[in-house]
């Protein structure tokens, strides 16, 4: 088989600091650095996603609800979007950007970004492509033959849930690794981990 790791959303508005910070989010940015340098023959491909956002719409509110709406996070081009400095880019082979217009929970939503403007979080001016260049996560795993996906990042009961639930509805053999992840609320986490089992994803509890 051919796997691929999805790191979703290890960014500094999910991390402590951050506008909408998970505690253990700079630490997950770590472990999962620590990870790569560790296995690196675990994965063959790494990707990882990124919340973009530009217009989201009622995604953010000056009064968040903290379910479906929430404060400004993760605006295109600036600090808050940028990946967490602890987390290591050199493995990741392509990025996946989510949300410009829309909330956008899951990466496969997302489309890949332009190869010199990912590690740095800069936005491109001109970045509104045709729709018929837009390549998706979907397109791109099955682009490489990619058969089976790992999924880390944050958060577990919110971006991680949605891509994982996603993957595996698309039909990719799907496992989360559990300790590369951060939650926001243990009861949604725990809700979300008897989902994952419900759904066929494998939760590996050991990294």
């Amino acid at each position: 088989m051919t796997r691929a790791l999805i790191i979703v959303d290890v960014q500094n508005d999910f991390c402590e600091g951050g506008s909408l910070g998970v505690a253990g989010g700079a630490q997950v940015a770590s472990d999962i650095s620590e990870h790569l340098e560790n296995q690196p023959e675990r994965y063959d491909f790494v990707v990882a996603t990124q919340d973009w956002h530009i217009e989201p719409g009622s995604h953010f509110s000056d009064e968040p609800d903290y379910k479906d709406s929430w404060p400004a996070h993760c605006v295109a081009g600036t600090k808050g979007a940028r990946l967490h400095p602890d987390l290591d880019t050199d493995p990741i082979d392509a990025y996946f950007r989510k949300g410009a217009y829309e909330a956008a929970y899951s990466g496969f939503e997302g489309v890949l970004a332009p190869e010199d403007e990912v590690a740095s979080g800069e936005r491109d001016e001109d970045e509104e492509a045709e729709d018929a260049d837009l390549v998706t996560l979907d397109d791109w795993l099955r682009q490489n033959e990619v058969d089976e996906v790992v999924v880390a990042g944050l958060a577990t009961d919110y971006c991680v849930r949605a891509t994982a639930l996603d993957a595996a509805q698309a039909g990719y053999t799907t496992s989360v690794l559990l300790p590369l992840t951060a939650g926001i609320n243990q009861v949604r986490v725990e809700e979300t981990l008897a989902e994952f089992e419900d759904n066929g994803i494998e939760v590996l509890r050991t990294a």
